[in-house]
């Protein structure tokens, strides 16, 4: 490992705004404080506040645009929209730009992690001096182990040593860095942070949002199955720091091993959830108005109530830090949609305005759905709830909230010159092909090349016509407010809604996950049903149960529960556990991590579907993409590099290889 002389290195010593907590608080409240020194930090009020903005810190990563689109982007799920621009281009690796260290927008959380790393060592070293609780210290514990799994699963390798030594508190800019292997992370930080979080804890959270032994133990599990995968190494793809082959444990365990604790953490998590369990319905799951709910581990919390502690305006988003702007990403320009005021001679006019609603939000056309994950991976539209619970198909007429001419206006006039009234659909992404569509020629009346159908008084797209410019809008992730008053909203403001970093259902991922790759079934729990196919069928069950259609707009009372675990494989593999997971978490921005994780990337999205990004553009277009070993990890910020003294050669050895 080279050690490389810098000029700085990021650290938690100086914090210009300090987020506090008060312990009587059922929420988390942050105080503002010009400085945060470390004398300050030596003090039972500096230390909470510290861990309080360990939680604020996730709003920098969790839900800023760039961030998510190096999870989604360039997967089987996601390509480049219309109006993307370089940022995720060159990240759908197809002929658009190179991954680089200037282009990667895997910086966002580079730059965002490092401190939060050194705030928690602060809190560790400091917590019980200053007395505070041990389950206090131990939040601590989780954020670093968070942030340096997060770390090492984008970047390789990373430096335990921030400057003051290894896992140290440093409060000075400092003038080596040295990368730790992989094995280092994991088995000097990762695992004994979160074994000593799982023990400490609490089993319900001290506020809203705070970490208990269920989290610690989610992300414990998933870190032992990651792992497990990167000793494993199925597919030769190379780390950095290099290793000798084959890959070895400092501990002296197999990937075999790491699989097992992944299932019994993971079991053991299920049967004893605590506060936490699946929601009902998928619908329930993601519906705004169920926001935090039992199902939401981690979160990066935003509100409507307070400008300050949302962390970002509530009346205008700008695009940037805190934003909370990830939702704007997958939406495409519907406002452009047109209908007719008049029968008898084409009038358009705006029928479906941009509105603060969960189906709606602010577009801005720069990532798109694939056609293959429209058909392929949610090709059961009927038993399975999860496509209608993940994408806006249907964009219903809302001129009438508009405060202009058209408030009044009973009825428009749309496909098929047929009228429609507010809130009838004005166009309908169709659940599956149909050769019956008359599609316009470029952007015809309706204005976004939509199609008819005879008698239908929706335009119409199928799935084959799905486009980088008009496809179906992404409603997990759409806007909430409860202040729009009837109207429209503040549709132009960053999404007050949390942005969920991990579910319950998780676990039911990493059990059968590590359970096809040997674990032994029942090894600790007392319920040995708990086989591969077990714990996909509970997820998949719950799939099947509707009570709500957001795209019918309509109460839907229906179990298709039996008919959803009758058409489970038998035999659980990892590309059916890899469907599953996208169809449980389509476009939240971890897909990359799965596919990255299983060494399937290259495999599984090496080619997609999409149509041009012309309007009236419906023939689909094969992509192919290039992704080579070395994209499996992300570069080192360029702005890292630049902050470092050595030479040319010490400089590029400190890179990935082919980053250079």
């Amino acid at each position: 490992m080279k050690k490389i002389h810098r000029k700085t290195y990021t650290s938690g010593a100086v914090i210009l705004l300090m987020l506090l907590l008060t312990a009587c608080s059922k929420l988390l409240e942050e105080t503002p404080r010009s400085t945060f020194t470390p004398q300050f930090f030596t003090t039972e009020a500096g230390v909470t506040g510290g861990i309080t903005s360990l939680y604020a810190n996730l709003r920098n990563i969790y839900g800023n645009a760039y961030y998510y689109n190096t999870g989604e982007t360039g997967t089987d799920e996601v390509t480049y929209g219309q109006s993307a621009d370089q940022n995720f281009k060159v990240m759908d690796l197809s002929g658009q730009g190179d991954i680089s260290s200037t282009t990667s927008r895997s910086d966002v959380l580079w730059n965002s992690a490092w401190g939060a790393i050194n705030t928690s060592s602060g809190v560790i070293e400091n917590g019980s001096a200053a007395g505070v609780a041990p389950s206090l210290v131990a939040e601590a514990r989780f954020f670093r182990a968070f942030y340096y799994f997060q770390l090492v699963q984008t970047f390789g390798g990373v430096p335990l040593d921030l400057g003051a030594g290894v896992l140290k508190f440093n409060t000075h800019p400092v003038a080596l860095s040295t990368r730790n292997t992989v094995p280092e992370v994991y088995t000097k930080c990762i695992f004994p942070d979160l074994d000593s979080a799982v023990n400490e804890l609490p089993v319900n959270p001290r506020a809203t949002g705070t970490v208990t032994q269920v989290v610690a133990e989610l992300y414990l599990a998933e870190a032992y199955l990651t792992y497990a995968w990167w000793l494993q190494n199925p597919n030769n793809i190379p780390t950095y720091p290099a290793v000798t082959l084959p890959r070895t444990d400092p501990d002296g365990h197999n990937a075999q091993w790491y699989f097992q604790q992944a299932y019994d953490v993971a079991t053991h998590a299920i049967d004893n959830p605590g506060p936490y369990g699946l929601m009902p319905t998928y619908y329930d799951l993601h519906n705004a108005v169920n926001d935090r709910n039992k199902e939401e581990l981690l979160y990066a919390d935003h509100t409507q109530s307070n400008e300050y502690y949302n962390g970002s305006s509530l009346s205008y988003g700008g695009g940037g830090g805190e934003d909370n702007f990830a939702g704007w990403m997958m939406t495409w320009n519907y406002p452009n949609i047109r209908s007719s005021s008049s029968n008898t001679t084409w009038t358009k006019v705006s029928s479906v305005l941009r509105a603060t609603y969960q189906p709606l939000g602010r577009p801005w056309v720069r990532m798109a759905p694939t056609i293959g994950a429209i058909k392929n991976t949610f090709a059961d539209k009927t038993n399975d709830s999860r496509y209608d619970g993940t994408f806006t198909t249907v964009y219903r007429g809302n001129w009438n909230l508009n405060g202009t001419g058209l408030t009044s206006v009973p009825t428009l006039y749309n496909a098929n010159n047929l009228p429609i009234s507010p809130n009838d659909p004005v166009l309908t992404f169709l659940n599956e092909p149909n050769p019956n569509i008359t599609y316009e020629s470029s952007a015809g009346q309706s204005n976004v090349g939509a199609g008819t159908l005879p008698g239908n008084s929706s335009w119409v797209i199928d799935p084959n016509g799905i486009s980088r410019i008009v496809y179906p809008g992404l409603w997990k992730l759409g806007p909430y407010r409860t202040d729009n008053a009837g109207g429209l909203g503040e549709y132009n403001a960053a999404s007050t809604r949390p942005f969920v970093i991990a579910y319950f259902s998780r676990l039911y991922f990493i059990a059968a996950e590590a359970a096809v790759e040997g674990a032994t079934v029942g090894s600790i729990t007392t319920n040995a049903g708990q086989t591969a196919y077990d714990l996909i069928n509970v997820i998949r069950a719950r799939a099947g149960r509707w009570d709500y259609s957001q795209n019918g707009d309509s109460a839907i009372v229906a179990d298709n529960s039996a008919a959803m675990m009758a058409a489970t494989p038998t035999t659980i593999t990892i590309p059916y556990i890899l469907s599953e997971l996208s169809r449980e978490y389509y476009g939240q921005g971890d897909r990359w991590l799965d596919l990255i994780r299983t060494q399937e990337w290259a495999q599984i999205a090496g080619s997609y579907q999409i149509c041009g990004s012309s309007y009236g553009d419906h023939t689909p277009q094969t992509v192919t993409r290039t992704i080579t070993p070395q994209d499996y990890i992300r570069p080192i910020p360029n702005g890292q590099i630049n902050a470092m003294q050595g030479t040319s050669t010490q400089l590029a050895a400190y890179q990935n290889p082919g980053y250079q």
